[in-house]
């Protein structure tokens, strides 16, 4: 077979009394052009679920910054009831989109693919308000699920039975690899990088793909693709039959010819085995950054593997699928094996020691089986919605997209109820933690040590307001005195240069008088005492007559009196206090006083015991304001945060033991689908219908 279509003499160019459209191929493409329509469908599916699912990567933020959450102040309940709102609007658009056996599905998929570009590139960056993000993220999950059924339905369309698992396995490539690429992206770039520049990003990326799709995508006629392709030899017999094809008998009461117990419980069967995915999708950043402290690059990079993986399990196990003709022992290993490694991942979840390592171990097993069940039941959903009618498969994908949105809104929406600690952690954690670890970028070194010290232990507060009662005048001695000129008289009380410089500090005279002071008591010391005896009248009148004899003898009684010294010390005393210059009495006039004063205060300082002073020297960051903000918003949320992190490990396990159960039931319901479970079975039935084919042919040539 050759790249060119597939022709037969009686191929139709379209339904009798419409126009084919331009969008339309009147006969099946060959190989090459057959992989350009499917590998535009698998890209345009990844980008699109990439562009959805790009919220939940972005959601948590780093350290309560950059985050939707965050930016936005929206609580984690009101971020999960815009992700239900989403689906809800999303399984409608489901339901709606059955009309694409009507109106096709190239038209479909390339609007929804500009709209949400536009969305992404515009809609987002611009909206100020939750509400505002609420409305546009809305809007994208309502054409997610347009497209959801669109996509599928071009890929059955161009996707005999014997090659429909690989086809599937590729079109499933889209959700998975849409979440590897918002993986990849997140983790690549900064922490600090705007989350609406990762939208910016989005929108570019959608509006070349949705071009693509506008110029190079095409779909069967509905005389086409409203028959059952067995294998590639059925396309011939296809093209034969179709002329004679009335497609609308084929399409009345659609939805009541679909809404069967086989196809939608099969649909309800794939969507609750599912929970775990949509869990990983949304909220396994959150989880990962709440529960165990990974930063916003650290908890995507997780989905690199998980997605990695997953990818490579549909390609496999679609390409076996088709090779062995069965789907069914498939879907029953991967449930198994999905069951398996979502329990021994939920038993991770109360153990905050487990590793990098041993999450991606775990969640790469998880994500190779639960493709080992999808890519071979998408195939045989598709089968069994054709032998229902093979006219109606956009109809039967559109129940299977109204189902699965259903059970993934009903399952988000629980989320919150279930792990009620999200928006604690969120909110409040990272400030927390930020300010008990003393990480305060707003304070000093030695700021962040006493809010950091104090988070570990709240006594120190009281132990502190303690020694600065006991020790108020002491301390407020110390406050005058510099910094290093306390150092340097720790170190060395004796250093007289470091001791007159806090003199000087403490009772505010000059350094040199301070000295000259010091200098004279040495000196003269006696007599200054002396001096403290006599009145200043007195002083005044031997300042200007050092012979007034009655002046001298006043002051010898009083200086005996107050002193208790004989006449003949007193007189001693005066006499060398009359050989101190003019000058130098007033300055001990003035300042002498004070000099003495802070000599005083500095030795009662002294007394002081070194471990008080070192613990008040310390935490004397306690009276900053700053500080004590920290220090409040650790009291007001320190406790919350404690017992939200305490909770949420067990509160995320139990929501995993629903996946659990969703992943259990889906094994008995694999029954309800057609196909068969033994290859060999298989192999034989597919011959009878080439030998079908075959006079079937010879038939309509005769």
């Amino acid at each position: 077979m050759t790249d060119s279509a597939v022709q037969t003499p009686g191929t139709p160019s379209a339904a009798p009394g419409r126009p084919a459209r331009r969008t339309e191929l009147t006969s099946f493409p060959g190989p090459g052009r057959r992989l350009l329509y499917l590998a535009i469908v698998v890209v345009a599916t990844i980008v699109l679920y990439y562009q959805f699912y790009l919220a939940g990567s972005v959601a948590a933020g780093t350290r309560g910054r950059n985050g939707i959450l965050v930016d936005y102040n929206m609580t984690f309940v009101y971020y999960v009831g815009i992700a239900v709102i989403g689906y809800v609007l999303g399984a409608v658009a489901s339901f709606a989109t059955g009309i694409a056996d009507r109106i096709g599905r190239v038209n479909i998929v390339t609007v929804g693919l500009f709209v949400v570009a536009l969305l992404c590139l515009f809609g987002i960056p611009l909206a100020d308000s939750k509400v505002g993000f609420a409305v546009v993220f809305a809007a994208i999950g309502l054409v997610e699920g347009v497209i959801l059924v669109a996509t599928p339905a071009l890929i059955r369309d161009f996707s005999p039975q014997l090659g429909r698992a690989s086809a599937m396995g590729f079109w499933t490539l889209g959700p998975v690899l849409g979440s590897l690429v918002v993986s990849i992206q997140i983790s690549s770039t900064s922490d600090t990088t705007p989350w609406h520049n990762q939208y910016v990003a989005a929108g570019v990326v959608g509006i070349v793909v949705a071009i693509l799709s506008a110029l190079f995508l095409r779909e069967l006629t509905p005389e086409l693709r409203d028959q059952v392709q067995v294998s590639a030899r059925d396309r011939a017999l296809i093209e034969a039959r179709a002329a004679g094809i009335d497609v609308e008998a084929t399409m009345r009461n659609p939805f009541r010819q679909m809404l069967t117990p086989q196809i939608v419980l099969s649909a309800l069967a794939i969507s609750l085995f599912l929970i775990i995915y949509y869990v990983a999708v949304g909220f396994f950043p959150v989880y990962f950054q709440t529960v165990f402290g990974f930063t916003q690059s650290k908890a995507n990079a997780l989905g690199n593997w998980m997605w990695a993986f997953n990818a490579a399990g549909l390609l496999v196990i679609g390409y076996l699928s088709d090779l062995v003709r069965v789907r069914k022992p498939f879907m029953i290993v991967g449930a198994i094996g999905a069951i398996v490694f979502t329990i021994l991942f939920a038993l991770r979840a109360t153990h905050p020691d487990t590793s990098y390592t041993t999450f991606a171990v775990l969640l790469s097993f998880l994500a190779v089986f639960l493709g080992v069940a999808y890519a071979p039941w998408m195939a045989s959903f598709t089968e069994t919605v054709e032998k229902r009618n093979p006219a109606l498969t956009a109809t039967g994908l559109a129940i299977w997209g109204l189902v699965i949105r259903i059970v993934i809104a009903i399952s988000v929406f629980i989320v919150p109820h279930v792990v009620n600690t999200v928006t604690t952690l969120v909110e409040k954690g990272a400030t927390v933690q930020e300010f008990a670890k003393g990480q305060d970028p707003k304070l000093n070194a030695a700021q962040n040590a006493t809010v950091r010290d104090v988070a570990a232990d709240p006594t120190i507060v009281g132990k502190v307001q303690r020694l600065a009662t006991k020790y108020k005048a002491q301390l407020a001695i110390a406050a005058k005195l510099d910094p290093q000129t306390s150092a340097t008289l720790a170190k060395d009380p004796t250093d007289l240069a470091a001791g007159i410089k806090a003199v000087s500090e403490v009772s505010g005279v000059g350094e040199a008088d301070v000295a000259k002071i010091a200098q004279l008591n040495a000196q003269h010391g006696p007599a200054l005492q002396a001096a403290q005896a006599i009145d200043q009248q007195t002083i005044a009148t031997l300042v200007t007559d050092k012979t007034n004899a009655a002046a001298l003898q006043k002051a010898v009684g009083e200086i005996v009196a107050k002193l208790q010294i004989t006449p003949a010390e007193a007189q001693q005393r005066l006499r060398d206090l009359s050989t101190i210059q003019l000058s130098d009495l007033l300055l001990l006039q003035k300042s002498g006083a004070k000099v003495i004063g802070a000599q005083a205060a500095l030795k009662d300082l002294a007394t002081v015991p070194a471990a008080d002073l070192a613990t008040l020297s310390k935490y004397a960051s306690l009276t900053n304001p700053r500080v004590q903000a920290d220090l409040k918003y650790l009291q007001a949320n320190g406790a919350k945060v404690q017992k939200a992190a305490k909770d949420s490990p067990k509160q995320w396990q139990n929501y995993f033991w629903i996946a659990v159960g969703g992943e259990i039931v889906f094994i008995p319901l694999i029954f309800l689908m057609v196909g068969y479970w033994s290859p060999r079975r298989a192999r034989a039935a597919e011959r009878e219908h080439d030998e079908m084919v075959e006079r079937e042919l010879a038939r309509l040539r005769g």
